[in-house]
C-alpha cells in the first residue's frame, strides 16, 4: 500500500507539483528518498526520524521508500520535510490515509516536530488553490500564504497537524496577514531646480521608460533616481500578488506582510552576473527579478561587469 501527499518544487516563482509517495515493504531497518533529490532533501530522512523519536514514535523496523515524482525534476530545499512526514504517518497508520486526500504540504522539520519557517509559500498556496487543494504550512508562513485566496492550514508542530488529523483538535484555517505600512520614499519637492531632469523623471513615471541619465558627478542624477518610486501608484492586486511571489521565494516576506509600495533595488556594480539575472546552484531571483513592476536602479552604469561589454567580432 502507497500512501500519497502533494507538495511543490520551486522552478523560479513557478510552483510545480511533486507527488510523495511512501511505501512501506518488508525487510531490513532501511531508508530511502529517491526522484532526483538533493543533499538538503536527502537529509529530510534524519529530521524526520528525530522528529518521530521527540513525539514518540519510531518508523517500523522495514524498508521506506520515499519516491518524489517526477523522477526527472531536480528537488532542492528542505520543504519537503512535512510532506514527507506526514505521507509516512499515514503509511504507520498514525493518521487516516485518506485524510491527506485533497492536501498539499510544505514545511522544514525540527528535531524537536516543529515548523520551521520555510520560503515559497505564496506561490505554493497559489498553486495548491489551483489545485482546489487545501496547504499545509507552518504556522509563521500561514498569513502569507493566505494571501492566495484558498484553505491554508498553519501548523506550529507536527503533533498539532497528527490532532488535527485524528480530529481531536482541528487547526482553524489561516488568515491573510495585514498589508505592511508604506514605506517612506524621498519626495521629488525637495529637489531645487533641475527642471528638465524632473520633467524627464516624471515622463518615465507616467509611461514606463527607462533612464539613462549622464553627468557629472555631484549633479543629482542619484538623487533624482532614489526619487522615482514616490511618482509611481501603489501596486494593484495582481501586481501585488506577482511581486509577492517573487519576495516570497527570495525570503524577503517579514511575518507574511505584503507591501503595495513598489520595489527599489539600487545593487552594488560588483554584483555578480547571477546576483543581478538571477541563478546560481540553488536558483534564486535576482535583481532584475526582485525589481519587478519597480525600479531598478543601475548606480555607475559602466562599472557593472558585463553589461557594457561588446562582443567580439
Amino acid at each position: 500500500m502507497v500512501s500519497r501527499i502533494t507538495t511543490f518544487a520551486f522552478e523560479g516563482v513557478e510552483a510545480r507539483p511533486v507527488d510523495v509517495q511512501v511505501q512501506l515493504s518488508g525487510g531490513s531497518n532501511y531508508f530511502a528518498i529517491v526522484g532526483l533529490p538533493d543533499k538538503a532533501v536527502k537529509e529530510s530522512q534524519d529530521r524526520v526520524r528525530a522528529a518521530f523519536v521527540s513525539l514518540g514514535l519510531s518508523l517500523p523496523p522495514e524498508r521506506v521508500i520515499v519516491n518524489l515524482a517526477p523522477a526527472d525534476l531536480p528537488k532542492e530545499g528542505s520543504h519537503y520535510d512535512l510532506a514527507i512526514a506526514l505521507a509516512i504517518l499515514a503509511a504507520i497508520g498514525a493518521i487516516p490515509k485518506d485524510s491527506l486526500e485533497g492536501v498539499a504540504a510544505i514545511g522544514e522539520l525540527s528535531l524537536d516536530g516543529a515548523l520551521a519557517d520555510t520560503a515559497g509559500a505564496l506561490p505554493a498556496a497559489m498553486a495548491a488553490e489551483a489545485m482546489e487543494m487545501a496547504l499545509v504550512c507552518p504556522a509563521s508562513c500561514g498569513p502569507e500564504a493566505a494571501w492566495s485566496g484558498g484553505t491554508v492550514l498553519a501548523a506550529p508542530s507536527l503533533i498539532s497537524l497528527i490532532n488535527h488529523f485524528q480530529g481531536t483538535r482541528h487547526i482553524m484555517p489561516a488568515k491573510s496577514g495585514p498589508l505592511a505600512d508604506p514605506a517612506h520614499v524621498p519626495d521629488l519637492r525637495d529637489v531645487k531646480g533641475q527642471e528638465g531632469a524632473k520633467r524627464a523623471l516624471e515622463i518615465a513615471a507616467a509611461g514606463g521608460h527607462n533612464l539613462l541619465m549622464i553627468g557629472p558627478p555631484g549633479s543629482g542624477k542619484s538623487m533624482l533616481a532614489q526619487r522615482l518610486p514616490g511618482l509611481l501608484p501603489p501596486l494593484s492586486a495582481r501586481e501585488l500578488l506577482e511581486v509577492s511571489q517573487i519576495h516570497s521565494i527570495a525570503g524577503l516576506l517579514e511575518r507574511g506582510r505584503l507591501s503595495r509600495t513598489r520595489p527599489f533595488r539600487s545593487p552594488h556594480h560588483s554584483a555578480s552576473m547571477a546576483a543581478m539575472v538571477g541563478g546560481g546552484i540553488k536558483a534564486r531571483p535576482g535583481e532584475a527579478s526582485m525589481a519587478h513592476h519597480g525600479v531598478l536602479f543601475l548606480d555607475e552604469l559602466p562599472e557593472f561587469h558585463g553589461i557594457m561589454e561588446q562582443p567580439h567580432h
